[in-house]
């Protein structure tokens, strides 16, 4: 897309402040944080997204550069960040160091990175894996999406104006940011609007994935003093008119409501370092209908469901030891769910109905999980350059259905349930010299069941046409992860600069893994007659396990150039059923190169990813051939204040699709197959800067 952007300030001579003995108020809004003994081990900070300006149709298009991970996509609305074969509640995902907005859909129309516009991240941080005990229940990672924060370089009234344009879509993006800073307090509003179109696959067929949304914000920060302050981060979300083309219906409204407060006391005394607080509330009120599909003239259906997250963290830092730092605190986080499904029945058993039937499902039957969890992280500093990290975890999960269909209450014997669940972690970090990084980490994550694994009854919430059913007594899925990796840097002569690289070796052996298995002595519940007849119940499987590696190699020559080269490799198993976990993404490749001046950049990158014949048969899965595509960015800053832009995404117009795409479903002219992805798309930019 395109992005127009000014920024302008008050009269400096009125506002202008001195900036080198200026106080900079942080919070823990950030993991990562550049420091050897409190970061933790096995980490990714994604590039600042300001400085390239890329082209994101939502947060989840962030990932698509950051190695390791895919997207799931159901259209260009509906897209989950897949890392490692973990997607969905197996990663836990979050803004600014724990707010979470839970969806409502269960065919995840909405998931947490529709909540938040993209222009909004400053970066993303990611924890490979359940090596930190500090941020919530985490079975196969962290993701940290981390908003933009008060520029306090200079006190008074900023602000920022941008708009955008694609044009394999002709889609529209919109954004304005205001901030006013002060010592005692500072505000960031900002408001954006996105109108994106079909867009056409690399054959040019149209594809229906169309949306708009329309989002605000407010952040407001107090400074109590130079160590203590208090913030508060209301937004909401508006999705219109959203086309999901591998979902049987599509979303009239989506409207998400955010409220965060964050609280942080620091340099409290010799031994107790400091108090963070947090709490957050979330409200997702969604709609969907089939008006828009073929269904429509034989059934009339309609959606309304809502999800309510309350959760919050207390956490202290202490240092009873000159080497020896500890975070210790608790948290909590509660989702509630509840809405129903209208039919409105015109045709039956191929008759025209003289007065359509009226039927209302129940889709979440009014349920609850409530997550209660306390930690004990430790972090000892053997010399200088080694830091040894341990933690435990304990979480108390409640979850109870309250208002069950009468089907689903005759086949479980239903009553609160509670479960209680150690995870942990222990890792090393050595620095062995000032350009190279040794770390190694055991974690042991531990996820329970989330709602739709629990409690769905006859909906077709996967990849295939099964309906599906849940378990309210499933056992909660146990990762056991070890993990090696590397980084480092070594400078070279020449002409060529520096060489770098990182690399991570993993190996995962799960427990009590959740897979949806077909039940023969149920049959479905809907359309009784259609294939395939029976559903689908969620189960634990005895025996499953994933291995794999990152690697990163990058040459820095004559300068300003570089060519940097990505691999990403997952390997998984269901033994139980000699199978692959579904999911899994196939081998891929990145080759870059690029330079970067002071006053223009640009690069290319070619993607080859492998075909995938290592697939999950009984998950509807079916082999997806290899690919290979181009995007070309290209930047200049013709004068101090102006950047101008283009790029071409998929330069060479390739006709594919990804492995994790759903497949086309209730759509006139689509059989069932993955939707493909899209053609050539330019784009350009305009950035003024004042």
């Amino acid at each position: 897309m395109l992005i127009t952007a000014m920024s302008f300030s008050q009269d400096q001579n009125e506002t202008k402040k001195d900036t080198t003995n200026q106080k900079v108020h942080k919070l823990d809004e950030v993991i990562v944080t550049g420091k050897l003994n409190t970061d933790p081990v096995l980490t990714i900070v994604s590039n600042n997204y300001e400085k390239d300006i890329v082209q994101p149709k939502n947060v989840a298009d962030l990932f698509n550069n950051i190695n390791g991970f895919s997207v799931i996509k159901r259209g260009n609305y509906a897209i989950d960040p897949s890392f490692r074969a973990s997607q969905y509640e197996q990663l836990n995902i979050q803004y600014d160091g724990g707010t979470k907005a839970m969806h409502a859909c269960p065919n995840r129309m909405d998931p947490i990175t529709t909540h938040i516009i993209p222009e909004e991240i400053s970066k993303i941080e990611i924890i490979k894996g359940p090596y930190t005990v500090r941020y919530g229940a985490t079975f196969g990672g962290i993701v940290n999406l981390v908003t933009q924060k008060p520029d306090y370089e200079d006190y008074g009234i900023h602000g920022k104006v941008s708009g955008g344009y694609e044009s394999n879509g002709s889609s529209l993006v919109n954004l304005a940011q205001l901030q006013y800073i002060q010592e005692k307090y500072d505000i960031v509003a900002n408001a954006g609007y996105r109108d994106f179109g079909n867009y056409e696959d690399g054959n040019g067929t149209e594809i229906p994935s169309s949306f708009k949304s329309t989002d605000y914000g407010i952040k407001l920060g107090y400074n109590f003093t130079e160590d203590q302050r208090l913030q508060a981060h209301w937004r909401q979300s508006f999705g219109r008119d959203v086309l999901h083309a591998a979902l049987p219906m599509d979303t009239d409204f989506d409207n998400s409501s955010i409220l965060s407060l964050d609280y942080k006391l620091d340099n409290i005394g010799n031994v107790l370092k400091s108090f963070t607080a947090k709490g957050y509330y979330s409200y997702v009120d969604h709609l969907m209908t089939n008006n828009n599909r073929p269904s429509f003239m034989m059934m009339e259906a309609s959606s309304a469901v809502d999800a309510t997250t309350i959760g919050g963290k207390l956490e202290l830092n202490w240092k009873p030891l000159e080497k020896l730092n500890i975070f210790s605190g608790l948290d909590a986080m509660h989702v509630a769910r509840d809405g129903g499904r209208t039919r409105i029945i015109k045709i039956m058993n191929g008759n025209m109905l003289a007065t359509p039937i009226t039927f209302n499902d129940k889709v979440w039957q009014d349920s609850y999980i409530t997550d209660l969890g306390i930690f004990t992280e430790a972090k000892y500093s053997i010399n200088p350059k080694t830091i040894i990290t341990a933690g435990l975890r304990y979480d108390n999960v409640t979850s109870d259905i309250q208002d069950p269909e009468a089907d689903f209450e005759a086949l479980y014997d239903l009553k609160r349930r509670t479960e209680h669940n150690v995870s942990g972690t222990i890792s090393i970090k050595k620095r062995v010299t000032n350009n190279f990084t040794l770390e190694t980490a055991y974690g042991r994550g531990v996820r329970s069941a989330n709602m739709i694994e629990r409690f769905i009854n006859h909906f077709t919430v996967g990849q295939d046409p099964y309906e599906y059913v849940g378990n309210p007594n499933l056992k909660a899925e146990v990762n056991n992860q070890f993990e090696i990796g590397f980084k480092g840097k070594q400078p070279l002569k020449n002409g060529f600069n520096s060489f770098k690289y990182e690399t991570s070796f993993y190996y995962s052996f799960f427990e009590n893994y959740i897979v949806g298995a077909i039940d023969p002595t149920l049959t479905r519940k809907f359309n009784p007659t259609s294939d395939p007849t029976n559903v689908k119940v969620f189960k634990n499987i005895n025996e499953a396990y994933k291995t794999g590696f990152e690697a990163m190699a990058e040459i820095d020559f004559l300068d300003d150039y570089y060519f940097k080269t990505e691999f990403a490799y997952v390997y998984a198993k269901n033994k139980d059923l000699a199978e692959s976990l579904p999911l899994t993404p196939p081998f891929n490749t990145k080759l870059v190169l690029g330079f970067q001046k002071e006053k223009f950049w640009g690069n290319a990158q070619y993607n080859i990813v492998s075909k995938q014949d290592n697939i999950s048969r009984s998950f509807g899965e079916t082999e997806t051939h290899g690919y290979q595509t181009l995007d070309i960015r290209f930047g200049v800053k013709p004068v101090k204040n102006i950047t101008l832009g283009v790029a071409v995404i998929n330069a060479l117009d390739e006709a594919y699709n990804n492995h994790l795409n759903f497949s086309f479903t209730n759509q006139a002219d689509f059989g069932r197959t993955p939707i493909t992805e899209p053609g050539r798309n330019f784009s350009a930019f305009l950035q003024y800067v004042f």
